[in-house]
């Protein structure tokens, strides 16, 4: 499925959102994610379905100091 993520079109396999977070790489307890301008709470991540089109934005949390 064609969707875009942080401003880049992508084909994905990923069905939701934890999918998607995952096949990315990211760490999905370290992830914000937003879909189609709506913040997706984590608790949802793994029911929120994506479709063709949608607009994806990752962000990651980076620890330090």
């Amino acid at each position: 499925m064609l969707i875009q993520v942080n401003g880049d079109n992508r084909t994905v396999t990923a069905r939701t959102v934890l999918d998607l977070v995952r096949e990315m790489g990211f760490d999905p307890r370290k992830v914000a994610v937003e879909r189609n301008l709506a913040i997706v709470p984590r608790s949802m991540h793994g029911e929120t379905r994506l479709t063709e089109g949608d607009r994806i934005e990752l962000v990651q949390f980076v620890g330090g100091g």
